[in-house]
């Protein structure tokens, strides 16, 4: 049979003062562990269907009430190779993928994707980030979301990712289906990677922008010192903003995930900042 409460302070009061004492300070520890414990982020695989033959995966992660909705894009090639299950083949450590649930845990619902089924093999995403195909993909998506909840659809990319994230803002409106707003990570910016962010026609970007990077970002095609020309392009968006970060680790790679590039040391602080600024203009 188990003990009822007044049976627990009865066997309390019996005891020393000391005992008495100790018992209390375990039990506010024990309770104080179990309340500040934050509860696990569950999250699920969705496929849907884009294109003729074509599915799209992602992973799916909600808030319970959440006040917007992004869509993120990893960088390098953006094979994730998502499992039924919900692992990643490669790109676990992406700034972010590895950075997921922080966006769920200051209110925001998640999508992470995947190379569409068309594009499961190498180049993956290569040579596709600015394709007619990627945006309609990414347009089901977007519809996809705003059946689940009626909130802002957000595109965040980093790296690499912003190469998609911005084409597809440059393509298509609000209006028609497109992203409620746009935020670029350690942005793509130098041209001897193709088509980099600025040679795209950012004057169609009629969203509000957010532009994050870090002062030491040592990637090469990633200077901190071309953020002006970007910022400057991007003439058309009622809201625009460079959110500029210093500090964190610097290890491997500096175009790598765990670098400056990838805002290491730093997650907490930048997810929590983007977050903001994306509901502040909700």
């Amino acid at each position: 049979m188990r003990p009822t409460s007044t049976t627990i302070r009865k066997s309390i009061q019996a005891q020393s003062p000391v005992k008495r004492l100790l018992v209390f300070w375990c039990f506010t520890v024990v309770i104080g562990l179990a309340m500040s414990t934050p509860a696990q982020v569950s999250q699920k695989v969705v496929d849907i269907p884009t294109r003729p033959g074509v599915t799209q995966r992602f992973v799916y992660l909600v808030p319970e009430s959440p006040k917007a909705a992004v869509i993120l894009f990893a960088g390098g090639h953006g094979g994730l190779q998502i499992s039924p299950s919900g692992g990643f083949k490669w790109g676990e450590g992406n700034f972010l993928v590895r950075t997921r649930e922080l966006f769920v845990k200051n209110g925001l619902s998640v999508v992470v994707v995947d190379a569409p089924s068309d594009r499961q093999a190498p180049p993956f995403l290569g040579g596709f980030r600015q394709k007619q195909e990627h945006v309609a993909d990414i347009k089901a998506v977007i519809a996809w979301l705003r059946q689940q909840a009626n909130i802002p659809v957000w595109l965040v990319g980093t790296s690499r990712g912003t190469q998609s994230a911005t084409f597809i803002a440059t393509q298509v409106s609000a209006g028609d289906g497109g992203p409620d707003g746009l935020v670029l990570t350690s942005t793509m910016l130098s041209d001897d990677i193709g088509r980099p962010v600025p040679a795209m026609p950012l004057q169609q970007v009629a969203i509000p922008v957010l532009v994050v990077h870090h002062e030491k970002d040592g990637c090469k095609h990633c200077a901190y010192g071309r953020i002006p020309g970007l910022m400057d392009k991007l003439s058309s968006t009622p809201k625009k903003e460079l959110m500029t970060f210093k500090g964190g680790e610097n290890r491997g790679d500096p175009c790598e995930a765990f670098a400056y590039h990838g805002f290491n040391g730093l997650e907490k602080d930048v997810v929590a900042k983007i977050a903001e600024w994306i509901i502040r203009q909700t």
